[in-house]
């Protein structure tokens, strides 16, 4: 008997390690695309990070606060990694450990990515266009993923005692890019109340109409991000407040890209302390809250 504790101790672990919970999202595919085998964690050396592939099975990894701080403010965060792979920890699971401490509840998106091999992160090409032609059959799955999670976390909200209308999306690099997309493709069932796109990467967006009705929203970016992506964040927070819609931006002149959680000795580390501050500002958070 022992023995048989000891061994679901041992496969329970992982899962408790995750999140407290997994769920499963609807996985209606009508791209063409298809997947082999099962999603592979591991660590790419070029990104210094932990990263997830081949995803084709869309869920939810729930992180819940301790329930003496917990707020009742949820934050769906979608990690980068260019429809590739999803940079779980640094742009996933620590982002998510960290909203924990302030009492709000996380859950990270593992959206659909493009079809691959464990080994194929060493072969992506390296030109814009041609990543962008490659990733685009995803990217619909990948909004799509996006739609389904905030409606099933507002569908649900009273299971974790969140409130419905403090439901926001946060979402680094190509992460950025599907909570833009859940963004403007949305109705109100589905539509974040408030958003974080973090380093967006808007190419792959391609032209888009900003809603009548958008939510608040907290753009953060370096300058020093290659690709165009300082610029094509400064066009969104523009156009955001051009069309009526309320809006901050964070432009740090050092930080690269990716940064995420890392620690890099720049003011860039601290960025989501100023997410803390806006969404305490935007009412979505009591100044009360754990500091």
């Amino acid at each position: 008997m022992k023995i048989l504790k000891l061994l679901f101790i041992f496969f329970l672990f992982p899962a408790l390690a995750l999140g407290q919970d997994i769920i499963p999202l609807p996985n209606r595919n009508d791209s063409g695309l298809s997947w082999e085998g099962e999603a592979h964690q591991f660590y790419f050396n070029e990104w210094k990070t932990e990263v997830i592939t081949n995803v084709s099975n869309p869920h939810l990894e729930v992180y819940t606060p301790d329930p003496t701080i917990a707020n009742g403010t949820s934050v769906i965060i979608a990690p980068g990694g260019g429809l590739f792979a999803h940079s779980i920890e640094k742009e996933g699971r620590r982002v998510a450990r960290w909203l924990n401490q302030k009492g709000i509840t996380a859950f990270v998106l593992q959206y659909r990515l493009l079809p691959m091999t464990k080994e194929g992160l060493n072969t992506m090409p390296q030109d814009d266009k041609e990543i962008i032609e490659m990733v685009s059959p995803v990217l619909q799955l990948a909004i799509e993923d996006g739609k389904n999670a905030v409606g099933y976390v507002r569908e649900n909200a009273q299971r974790w005692d969140i409130d419905q209308q403090k439901i926001g999306f946060m979402g680094f690099s190509a992460g950025g890019a599907v909570t833009i997309g859940v963004t403007l493709e949305s109705g109100e069932e589905q539509l974040p109340d408030f958003i974080v796109p973090v380093y967006p990467w808007m190419k792959v967006i391609g032209e888009y109409t900003i809603p009548e009705e958008v939510p608040p929203m907290l753009v953060i970016c370096a300058s020093d991000d290659p690709g165009g992506i300082g610029p094509d964040s400064i066009a969104l927070y523009s156009r955001w407040i051009d069309e009526g819609g309320r809006a901050g931006i964070h432009m740090y002149s050092k930080g690269g890209h990716g940064f995420g959680m890392e620690t890099q000795g720049l003011p860039s580390d601290t960025w989501i302390d100023r997410f803390y501050e806006w969404a305490v500002t935007e009412n979505f958070l009591d100044s009360k809250n754990p500091q």
